[in-house]
């Protein structure tokens, strides 16, 4: 037994050994559970909401796609940074952008695809899939580190991933609008954007607020709780990122997913997936470090290179068998996932 093994039961036999300890661990998990309950709570409160309000005012549907709900699927993710930056957690920051995106790849398109194949639109291959590609390298390259220093996301990258951001978002808003017409992805925020009109301006105020409020405290617990259990176990704050934070945020997308499944638009689950982790990367890991240096934890080279791989290997996917994710593929996504998952959890 190696020694992080030996350490590790060592603090298991001193859980179990000790009641309050071992009542802890129980508390944290249930915090944890009710934080990522809130997180989603949350982000479809205010999706709604905010939706509604756009409606009341006026603001088209096309817009509401392009802001509103690509921010709602993201926002537990940059719920849980900004509170791990303010925190100084950047080990459980770094875990739960990369651990998000690896998860939404490999584990989201994965299952989806194996229970339906899954056709992609030529407009995400041509656009938002070469995009995403593009900033996952950049984000890699970064945590790779220079001349021997030790990799970290500074505050100056932060501030490069933010204008690389924001170039997407008028490339897109743009692009979309000279092709409105016959653009698939006017189709797809159309059809993600709710339908439901809510009423009166008060009640989607209320529903923004409350999602507001619910994602804040959501990503409280849910960050506390996670370190709490990461210094229980004696296990790394970013292999919690990783697994627990990072499945429990990637949740909205994994809803969204069985929303189109079950409308059979399937093609909707590879543009939602893309835009969020191109959020992740670009948005939510650029407002972070520019908040608070954000370091590569041990072991983040290896987290880096698999979304790389992951990100290529379904452009790859997207691109044969006329455009379509088949069965094949995605149990091999998913088989990556497995073990990569094993894998980490065992270094």
């Amino acid at each position: 037994m190696d020694g992080r093994a030996g350490v590790l039961s060592y603090r298991v036999q001193s859980n179990a050994s000790n009641p309050g300890a071992g009542g802890r661990l129980v508390l944290d998990g249930l915090l944890l559970v009710v934080g990522l309950v809130l997180l989603v709570g949350g982000a479809e409160a205010l999706v709604r909401g905010g939706s509604g309000l756009a409606r009341d005012f006026g603001v088209s549907p096309l817009v509401v796609g392009l802001t509103v709900v690509a921010f709602g699927t993201s926002a537990p993710e940059l719920a849980v940074n900004l509170d791990a930056a303010l925190r100084d957690r950047g080990d459980l920051s770094f875990g739960n952008i990369i651990g998000s995106n690896i998860a939404n790849i490999g584990l989201v398109i994965g299952m989806f695809a194996v229970l339906r194949p899954i056709p992609v639109e030529g407009a995400i291959i041509r656009r938002e899939v070469p995009m995403m590609i593009a900033a996952t390298l950049v984000v890699a390259v970064m945590g790779w580190g220079w001349n021997g220093s030790p990799p970290v996301y500074s505050r100056g990258d932060g501030v490069v991933l933010l204008l690389m951001f924001s170039v997407f978002m008028y490339y897109t808003v743009a692009d979309v609008f000279r092709q409105r017409g016959s653009d698939p992805f006017v189709v797809q925020t159309g059809l993600a954007t709710p339908s439901r009109f809510w009423g009166t301006v008060r009640l989607n105020l209320a529903l923004t607020a409350i999602g507001l409020l619910a994602l804040v405290g959501g990503a409280e617990l849910t960050v506390g709780s996670a370190v709490g259990l990461a210094e229980g176990f004696g296990v790394p704050q970013v292999l919690i990122g990783l697994t627990l934070v990072a499945l429990g945020t990637s949740l909205p997308e994994l809803v969204t997913g069985v929303v189109a499944a079950l409308r059979e638009q399937t093609d909707l689950a590879v543009g939602n997936i893309v835009g969020s982790n191109l959020f992740n990367l670009l948005f939510i890991l650029g407002v972070s470090s520019t908040l608070r240096p954000i370091p590569v934890p041990e072991g983040g080279v290896w987290d880096l290179t698999v979304v790389a791989l992951l990100s290529v290997l379904l452009l790859f996917m997207c691109l044969s068998h006329r455009q379509q994710i088949i069965r094949r593929e995605a149990a091999v996504l998913l088989c990556i996932y497995v073990a990569y998952i094993g894998a980490r959890a065992a270094t």
